[in-house]
């Protein structure tokens, strides 16, 4: 069910909820799959009997109307996948949270100012992480990687059992003992991996066109972050298969940061209304 809290402008939304108020904000009526939806935002009282819209929805409804850039962050961890994101309107930015298996997300107004600061809190970015590996670089295929997965959706509950298997498949998939050795204690300690990307309406040979830049990372805990070069950033849908590389380099803190902090548009790629 929807939520409202007045003391910090929170709302709780699912995103059936976000359609019928971007519906209601563009003067159109929902559409009949969504009428339960509305029925839930009229009881709460964010949406009038005549389908008028709270004055509380005024910072959200801006963001949704004209979005100047659209951040998405895709987590997965062991509980599974969890959206997070982030709107950037004309003159407001609203972030939003899930959480691993609720329906809602948490939408809340945030200064402009802190918009990287918020990205770095959403995918948990922390110093830490003094471990050096004995290389700095990964390369192998998805195809391994797969098979290193395969192992850990059915864990023996032994770690050096574990540890050999997932070397073993690697090695029998065609990756370097060294790279082999590597790969296993990241898929070992892996807490998380997670993509961010950014979208905008910007411009291509003189002409409106839709951007993107993302940043995919491993989050390995004790063994730092490492971001994945490949495949690379943004992934179309059927472009990556089981011989397309690998590719992971260990990164700090700090120039994840940056790397963040790149991934938004600089004032003249935007095309502002």
């Amino acid at each position: 069910m929807p939520a409202y809290d007045s003391s910090r402008s929170r709302l709780r939304l699912a995103d059936r909820h976000v359609r019928v108020l971007a519906r209601l904000a563009e003067g159109e009526t929902p559409s009949p799959e969504l009428f339960p939806s509305l029925g839930e935002l009229q009881e709460l009282g964010l949406v009038g009997q005549e389908e008028q819209l709270s004055p509380l929805l005024r910072e959200l409804v801006e963001a949704l109307d004209a979005p100047v850039l659209n951040i998405s962050v895709e987590i997965t961890g062991e509980p599974g996948p969890v959206h997070h994101g982030i709107i950037v309107g004309q003159s407001t930015v609203i972030a939003h949270e899930g959480w691993p298996g609720e329906e809602e997300s948490e939408y809340i107004p945030v200064e402009p100012s802190t918009l990287v600061f918020e990205l770095a809190r959403m995918v948990h970015l922390r110093r830490g992480a003094d471990e050096q590996p004995p290389t700095p670089r990964v390369v192998s295929t998805m195809k391994s990687l797969d098979a290193a997965f395969a192992i850990l959706s059915a864990p023996s509950g032994e770690l050096e059992e574990d540890q050999a298997a997932i070397h073993k498949e690697l090695t029998e998939a065609g990756t370097s003992e060294e790279m082999a050795a590597t790969l296993t204690e990241l898929v070992l300690a892996l807490n998380s991996y997670w993509r961010v990307t950014v979208a905008w309406d910007g411009q291509h040979d003189g002409e409106h066109a839709p951007m993107l830049r993302s940043l995919a990372v491993w989050d390995c805990g004790p063994r730092g972050y490492w971001i994945r070069e490949q495949p690379e950033e943004p992934i179309l849908p059927g472009q990556v298969t089981p011989e397309s590389p690998l590719h992971l380099v260990r990164s700090e803190a700090g120039e994840i940061w940056r790397k963040l902090t790149d991934l938004l548009p600089e004032k003249e790629e935007l095309s502002l209304r």
